[in-house]
């Protein structure tokens, strides 16, 4: 029967079926915030949080990574990647500019820890917020996805433990995307759709 829907409709996004149905909760003790590591690109962010960011960069100076330090000197907070997207700048074809690392070597964001410790307003850019969600502009709607990884592996195992779903885990950074009426609009759905395809 799940093939009938393959996606929700929330007013103009399309919800790819993954947000409903897969359960996830961070476990950084397992994964360390490989997140912020991995990948061929830095994250994607906006003209306004590509201004936000070098306006933050005295704030978060400190926890910065030497590397780091270096290569928003010489090369700013962002570049445009390959596909066209603007996105963080990376060290070395891996960390984001922005990671700092705690104790048992977890990364962490600067970006965030100033947040916390009340240092800016500015929490960071919305697609670290959202992930391991992806947002894709499409001619009429967002498309709101599930970026599927191995190093995800167990956060699934850990939100299907707690019976928390993706949408759930993710509901302040959905609200601060898309809104809470459209985050209610999303629940509400979500609720119908596995009431009757739900495991």
């Amino acid at each position: 029967m799940t093939e009938e829907i393959e996606m929700l409709q929330i007013k103009d996004t399309l919800v790819s079926l993954d947000v409903v149905e897969r359960f996830f909760i961070c476990d950084l003790g397992k994964c360390l915030g490989e997140c912020c590591i991995e990948g061929d690109a830095g994250a994607p962010i906006t003209k306004e949080e590509y201004e936000k960011l070098k306006e933050i960069v005295p704030v978060v100076w400190n926890d910065l990574m030497p590397q780091a330090r270096k290569v928003i000197e010489e090369q700013g907070v962002g570049y445009i990647d390959e596909e066209g997207d603007l996105v963080t700048q990376i060290v070395d074809g891996r960390n984001c500019v922005f990671t700092c690392y705690g104790e048992g070597g977890m990364c962490q964001c600067a970006i965030e820890k100033a947040y916390r410790a009340g240092k800016t307003d500015f929490y960071k850019p919305i697609s670290c917020h959202l992930y391991p969600l992806r947002l894709q502009e499409l001619s009429r709607y967002t498309a709101v996805n599930f970026h599927r990884w191995k190093i995800c592996k167990a956060a699934e195992v850990l939100g299907r433990a707690k019976g928390v779903r993706l949408y759930q885990f993710l509901k302040e950074p959905l609200i601060r995307r898309f809104g809470a009426e459209w985050y209610a609009e999303l629940e509400q759905a979500c609720k119908l759709y596995l009431e009757q395809y739900g495991d």
